[in-house]
């Protein structure tokens, strides 16, 4: 499960940001998650409820992760119909050719987060 490798990643970068701010320890945290980013939201709220047991340090006890997830759409570069790829090389439902540039669906990032320095 490579979501446990992001989410360490991800704290990672929340921890160093919160600390240069002075912030003590993290409430919340907000992430985009794409349809087509191939990270499980369910497998992320996972790894964060596991990180979040070995890291008392870090987290106040009702520290949450939301995940904001993102549709994917594509684009025909061909025909220029706007469709919902199920995958990153999908057909294009109109003229059946995989063509498609994706606009939205890719994004794994953090939205935002919370904390306090206490």
């Amino acid at each position: 499960m490579h979501e446990m490798a992001l989410m360490g990643d991800i704290l990672q970068i929340v921890q160093a940001d919160a600390a240069q701010k002075g912030m003590i320890k993290i409430d919340r945290v907000d992430l985009i998650v794409g349809e087509l980013a191939n990270a499980l939201p369910e497998a992320l709220q996972m790894a964060f409820a596991i990180f979040r047991e070995q890291n008392p340090y870090l987290f106040t006890e009702s520290a949450e992760m939301f995940i904001h997830f993102e549709k994917a759409s594509a684009k025909c570069v061909i025909c220029g119909e706007t469709y919902r790829p199920n995958q990153k090389i999908a057909l294009c439902p109109n003229c059946k050719i995989p063509s498609g540039k994706i606009l939205t669906g890719e994004t794994f990032q953090i939205l935002s987060y919370e904390g306090s320095n206490s």
